[in-house]
């Protein structure tokens, strides 16, 4: 009955095991025979026997552990050495990988709309961020097929989603810290479609912890009906993975997803948008917004700095910029050099300060001093700021009115520039995540408006309290260009 459910692997480690030459065995053996046994019971088929029968010799012992083996790439070779110990010590998917459970219950729905409905929320994020979370991993699947998600605001939906703790009425009991992540149930009526996450892990938007929107994609997977995948690159493997990838799913993905449910009628070239039909990548290799503004609403979507400029906000990625006036529908788009002929590189950060008027947009180790379209005079370096002689580049900047001051963000640190006195403070850099608490990952760009600032992280924006020191909230980055 149960189809999924996600487990804890190593960030660290990695989430794939390739083959390597024979590993030693373990210095204790009976220990790490039982959780050998243990494993392969409930992943593979082995049959239970007594304790004192427990043998490495086996023929049913040495055959399912070579199945296990296979399954995660590692040399099949019917003995427990280290590498294979490694792997069945990596908490992991509560579902066998050798399971069919197409004769257990129905496949797919056998509708394009279903229904959703958020029933008992999380302790660690606030609902707007966990209704927002759980909205973009069903997207991801929507974009790749012909399905559509409508929350529901009754208990009568289709896929139930709720964070519950230990035994929650469905048989399969949650394990406390560092065990399963979550499970989610096959289509079907009753508890057919329903998503439960354990909450006594720690759910975050970030990479510490536990991405809630990379669990809840692969989740959402199994309630549409998908199986666990071998392919490490897909987002049906079993392990958890914090995902650096652009496209959560993988060519394998969107090829099972459409062979249960229509291909997306509006995106029939799919496959060739992300660049799968070649060996290269379009998106890395030529100009990244070669097509025309309609693509501004790819789930994907990411910038590289966000600023204002006047009554305008500005939007800028690789080469290309959109401009979205105060008062005015839609955006003006194109390349950099169009608005502003004299800047030819991309823009890496940006950022506004009210009282001079200006915007300062920064390419590497210079950046360039900006009011209306019209750049003053020469570029300059960045060491102006006060920075140390070894920056040479910054990841995002904002100006926040309050105190005067613009933070500048590179990787895990910031600084803050007193722009009043035109000096860097004292005592910096200093760790983001000590003062910025759930902000986890680097910082693409970021913006200070009406008492917030929006840090761009990836494919998302989260909603900066600068005064609480908390996140509030938390969308789509391409959210911002009206999508």
């Amino acid at each position: 009955m149960l189809l999924s459910c996600w487990v804890v692997v190593s960030l660290l480690t990695g989430l794939c095991f390739p083959a390597s030459a024979q590993s030693p065995p373990s210095t204790e053996p009976q220990v790490d025979l039982k959780l050998a046994a243990d494993y392969l019971q409930r992943y593979y088929n082995l049959h239970k026997e007594p304790a004192v029968r427990l043998k490495r010799s086996s023929p049913p012992f040495t055959y399912n552990l070579k199945d296990m083996q296979m399954f995660f790439g590692l040399r099949a070779t019917g003995e427990l050495d280290s590498d294979t110990l490694e792997v069945m010590k990596s908490p992991r998917c509560g579902v066998p990988d050798v399971e069919e459970y197409s004769h257990i219950q129905r496949t797919r729905w056998n509708k394009n709309v279903i229904t959703y409905s958020i029933g008992r929320y999380t302790r660690d994020l606030p609902r707007r961020t966990v209704d927002l979370l759980v909205e973009s991993a069903f997207r991801v699947w929507a974009g790749a097929s012909s399905l559509t998600f409508v929350r529901s605001p009754t208990r009568n939906a289709d896929i139930m989603v709720e964070f519950v703790t230990n035994e929650h009425g469905d048989f399969y009991p949650f394990d406390g810290p560092r065990g399963t992540l979550a499970h989610a149930f096959g289509p079907g009526s009753g508890i057919g479609g329903d998503t439960h996450f354990d909450d006594d892990e720690r759910w975050t938007a970030g990479e510490t912890g536990f991405n809630l929107f990379v669990v809840a994609a692969h989740e959402f997977g199994h309630a549409l009906g998908l199986k666990h995948s071998r392919n490490p690159e897909s987002l049906m493997y079993p392990t958890y993975k914090s995902s650096h990838r652009a496209y959560l799913l993988s060519r394998e993905d969107v090829a099972n997803i459409n062979a249960l449910y229509s291909p997306v009628r509006s995106h029939p070239d799919y496959f060739l948008r992300r660049g799968w039909s070649s060996r290269f990548n379009p998106w890395v290799s030529r100009s990244l917004f070669p097509q025309p503004m309609r693509d501004k609403c790819q789930p994907d979507l990411t910038f590289d700095a966000v600023s204002i400029l006047g009554d305008a906000t500005l939007f800028f990625r690789k080469k290309h910029l959109w401009i979205k006036h105060k008062n005015q529908e839609g955006f003006q788009e194109g390349p950099i050099v169009n608005f502003m002929p004299k800047i030819k590189t991309s823009i890496d950060a940006a950022f506004w300060v009210p009282h001079r008027s200006r915007a300062y947009l920064i390419h590497k180790s210079m950046f360039w001093t900006v009011r209306g379209s019209l750049k003053r005079g020469r570029h300059r370096a960045l060491c102006h700021f006060g920075f140390p002689a070894g920056v040479q580049d910054v990841d995002a900047a904002v100006h926040v009115v309050e105190t005067g001051r613009t933070l500048f963000f590179m990787h895990d640190v910031y600084w803050s520039y007193n722009e009043n006195r035109r000096v860097m403070d004292l005592g910096y850099p200093k760790n983001i995540s000590d003062d910025f608490p759930g902000i986890d990952a680097a910082i693409n760009a970021a913006l200070h408006r009406d008492g917030f600032i929006y840090f761009f992280v990836g494919l998302h924006v989260y909603k900066y309290d600068y005064a609480q020191k908390h996140v509030v909230g938390v969308e789509k980055a391409n959210s911002w260009l009206g999508c």
